[in-house]
C-alpha cells in the first residue's frame, strides 16, 4: 500500500471515524501519517497521530492513544501552530485520564487551556477547563474544581443561557 495518497488514507479514516469503526479508523490514520513520515510532511503526520490517537481512544486503546500523540505537540509548537499544539496536549490527557494518571492529566489540560487561550480559542479552552475540573472534582480538589469550572464559565466565547445565568450569579458573590 505505499503508493497510496495519505490524504485519502486520512479522509477514509475520517469517514470510519464517524461510522463509528474506530479500530477501522486507527489503521488509516496509522497508515496516513506514516505516509506523511514518509514523504517528510511532518505537521500533516503528526495531525494524522492526533487523530490516530483520538481513534485509539474511542476504540478503548488508552495506552496506544497516548503513544500516539506523544511528541506531536513538539512539532506543533516548532510551527508556532498554538491550536494543533493545544489539541495535541488535550488528546494526551485525555488519553492520561483514561489511564486514571489523573494528576498528569490535569496538568496537561490546564497547560493545553493555557495555549488554547493563546491562540484565542475560548470554547475550545473551555471544553478542556471543564475537563480539568471534573478530574479534580472526581479526586476531592473540590475548591479548585469551582475555581476550574468559573473559569470555564469565563472562558466560552458563545455562552448558552444557562452559563450566562451562572456568570451573572458568580459574579455577585462577595
Amino acid at each position: 500500500m505505499p503508493d497510496v495518497d495519505p490524504s485519502k488514507l486520512a479522509e477514509e479514516g475520517k469517514n470510519a471515524f464517524g461510522k463509528k469503526q474506530f479500530d477501522q479508523a486507527a489503521d488509516l490514520f496509522r497508515q496516513a501519517a506514516d505516509g506523511y513520515s514518509l514523504g517528510r510532511a511532518g505537521l500533516l503526520a503528526a495531525e494524522m497521530k492526533n487523530n490516530l490517537s483520538v481513534a485509539l481512544l474511542q476504540a478503548g486503546n488508552p495506552r496506544e492513544a497516548l503513544e500516539a500523540a506523544l511528541g506531536t505537540e513538539q512539532v506543533f509548537a516548532a510551527a508556532n501552530d498554538h491550536k494543533r499544539e493545544a489539541m495535541a496536549i488535550g488528546n494526551q490527557a485525555a488519553a492520561l485520564e483514561a489511564l486514571k494518571r489523573y494528576d498528569e492529566a490535569i496538568a496537561l489540560y490546564e497547560k493545553s487551556a493555557s495555549l488554547f487561550a493563546e491562540a484565542d480559542e475560548g470554547d475550545m479552552q473551555a471544553m478542556v477547563m471543564k475537563s480539568a475540573a471534573a478530574l479534580k472534582l472526581k479526586t476531592g480538589k473540590i475548591t479548585e474544581s469551582a475555581f476550574k469550572m468559573v473559569g470555564a464559565l469565563e472562558a466560552k466565547q458563545k455562552p448558552t443561557l444557562f452559563e450566562r445565568i451562572m456568570k451573572f450569579f458568580l459574579r455577585m458573590r462577595p
